[in-house]
This record gives C-alpha cells, sequence and structure tokens, in this order.
C-alpha cells in the first residue's frame, strides 16, 4: 500500500519531466520546475486514494473478527470475520 502511494507521488514528476523532455526537443524555453505544484498534485492523488479506499473498502461493521490462532500441530490459522449474531430485539413497543 505505501508502495502505491509513494507510486502516485511520483506520477505528477514523471508527467512533468517527460512533457519538459519533450518540449525541450520541440525548441521550447521552459521555465523552472513547479515543486510544490508537483508535490501538491501527488498529494492531491494519495489524498483520491484514500477516499476511494474507504468508499469501496467492504464493510465489516456488523462482522466479528476472529484471531488467528496456533494449532496443536503448531500451524497458525488465518483470521477472518464472522457474521455477528443478532442482539435479540427488546419488548414490542
Amino acid at each position: 500500500m505505501i508502495l502505491l502511494r509513494l507510486l502516485l507521488i511520483a506520477v505528477p514528476f514523471v508527467v512533468w519531466f517527460v512533457w519538459r523532455a519533450w518540449a525541450r526537443r520541440s525548441g521550447r524555453e521552459m521555465g523552472s520546475t513547479p515543486y510544490a505544484w508537483l508535490f501538491a498534485a501527488g498529494a492531491l492523488l494519495v489524498g483520491l486514494s484514500l477516499v476511494g479506499t474507504v468508499v469501496f473498502h467492504p464493510d465489516n461493521r456488523h462482522e466479528r473478527y476472529v484471531p488467528g490462532e496456533v494449532t496443536s500441530s503448531g500451524a497458525v490459522t488465518a483470521g477472518h470475520f464472522e457474521k455477528a449474531p443478532r442482539a435479540p430485539e427488546g419488548p414490542p413497543r
């Protein structure tokens, strides 16, 4: 996940340097590199990816986490989510 976020920060820089190389070959003069704007664009991409992760991540609020356990043979079972038992309903009103 961290590598993905670092790649998202790098995307604006890569696009800028590729565009600058192409523009210089075309004979255009380029100004200084706008590092602050490039970093801000990368931060925006990371922020959007975090929002997307929250929006598209499966919901597990009504499930109970069962942690992994060590069996008698020494193997470790994987942790998982199970449907939580429903709370008993109160008396009718």
